[in-house]
């Protein structure tokens, strides 16, 4: 089509959705109900209602995400579907969406059978082909679910638990990994030395991010090679406590050959570690006729480069930036946790995991903290921004240290914004107690039951 990447407003950016399949996958494996009764309050809120947060509700208002992030929309069908009296609904005001529930109704009685073959596959690839799209039947009836080893790391005693490619979990673990050679803990949390070796480490990582991570069923990912504590040292070695780096590159390690997120722990001490995400605010901004949801774009994530590990190909699963993740210690589980984010989310699983392991916070105080974005570099889909980037700060971090942080070479936008919505739980044993932390920023809480 002579495109040089793949448009975020197109059905063009669809894959085939995996979370229908991945519900019933768990459910097989470890589930205590069936399908109906999990979807049972969904449904209900759906058919009935429910009063809007003041998050969401700022979220409904298309207006406000066109300022905050310059998109536009004009999907007749997504702006009915959000806006259903020609505006936003604001905060306390019902919403309801009874096409969604007729949906999860569906899916109730059927199963992921019903989402993948039957009407409301009909939907989706009728919403496709409306709009030049080229999804079809065939594709939604040839997925399959995967279950995968994740990939973990020690970080000063303490095992990370991240999803492995083509997820960017080994991000998360490469920044970890560099900032071990460095004692951490000897300097003052959020103060510009620490921020600075974080930011330097983030830049090396997405470098290797952007060049290696893909699906590896399709391309040769060296995941242990990346993750190799002689790597990181080496990679480390390139970071000047002094000064920022504007020039960084992806590494050449030795190889032998919209979101949400949510945790949860019960009394027999199972835990769970869950993501969801259509990417982008709104993902592609589409609604298909009659489904009560929008696509997502993650197929925007794929190179159009066919040099590139992460190049477009059909069966294929592009580059995901959503990671789950958790925390054990002499094989004993610690911690589910979670950053929403993005491409942020191993900036924040860094910063969180620093706070807790390095400053000795509590799961509820680690997300508290201020946090900061390197943005530039790299990304997965072959694009590259020129020069060191720049830090977007969160509103809570001194001046006196974002002037420090500049001193050493980096730029800092003239915004400020929030970065990431994290959630965690803690487990103790000898009585097994649960302790949870929810991020401010989100319409999120900790709850116990």
């Amino acid at each position: 089509l002579g495109l040089q990447a793949i448009p975020q407003r197109s059905p063009l950016s669809w894959t085939v959705p995996g979370c229908v399949s991945g519900w019933e996958a768990l459910l097989d494996r470890y589930g205590r109900f069936s399908m109906a009764q999990c979807l049972e309050p969904a449904i209900e809120y759906a058919q009935e209602g429910f009063p809007l947060s003041p998050i969401i509700s700022r979220d409904f208002d298309f207006d406000s995400v066109r300022s905050r992030y310059g998109l536009e929309y004009s999907d007749p069908n997504l702006l009915g579907l959000y806006n259903p009296q020609g505006r936003a609904p604001g905060y306390g005001e019902l919403f309801r969406n009874p096409e969604l529930a007729a949906n999860y109704r569906m899916i109730a009685e059927s199963g992921a059978d019903g989402f993948y073959h039957g009407e409301i596959a009909g939907r989706i690839v009728a919403g496709a082909q409306a709009q030049g799209g080229l999804m079809t039947l065939r594709d939604l009836a040839e997925h399959t679910i995967d279950w995968v080893d994740p990939v973990s790391s020690s970080y000063r005693g303490w095992d990370v638990w991240e999803l492995p490619p083509n997820g960017q979990g080994i991000t998360a673990l490469q920044i970890l990994n560099m900032l071990e050679q460095f004692d951490i803990a000897e300097l003052e949390q959020n103060s510009a030395a620490h921020l600075h070796l974080f930011i330097e480490a983030k830049k090396l990582a997405y470098e290797d991010r952007a060049q290696y991570i893909a699906d590896p069923g399709y391309a040769d990912v060296p995941v242990q090679a990346l993750l190799d504590k002689d790597y990181a040292r080496r990679r480390a070695a390139l970071i000047d406590p002094q000064r920022a780096r504007d020039d960084f590159h992806y590494g050449e390690p030795q190889a032998e050959s919209d979101t949400v997120y949510l945790c949860a722990a019960d009394a027999d001490g199972n835990m769970i570690s869950l993501i969801q995400s259509i990417f982008r605010p709104w993902g592609s901004g589409i609604v298909p006729k009659g489904l009560g949801f929008a696509m997502h774009n993650r197929g925007q994530s794929f190179a159009l480069d066919p040099g590139h590990r992460n190049r477009l190909e059909g069966h294929k699963r592009p580059f995901h930036t959503i990671i789950p993740a958790f925390l054990t210690r002499d094989d004993r589980p610690v911690m589910a946790f979670g950053v929403m984010g993005g491409p942020f989310q191993p900036e924040g699983h860094a910063q969180v995991l620093m706070n807790m392991l390095d400053f000795g916070m509590s799961v509820q105080q680690a997300g508290d903290q201020p946090r900061v974005s390197h943005v530039g570099g790299s990304t997965p889909d072959g694009a590259a921004s020129p020069g060191g980037g720049e830090l977007v700060p969160e509103q809570g971090l001194p001046a006196a240290t974002l002037q420090d942080l500049q001193a050493l070479g980096h730029k800092i936008s003239e915004r400020t914004d929030a970065h990431g919505g994290y959630q965690a739980i803690w487990r103790e044993e000898n009585p097994r107690r649960y302790f949870g932390g929810s991020d401010p920023r989100k319409d999120g809480a900790a709850h116990g039951y």
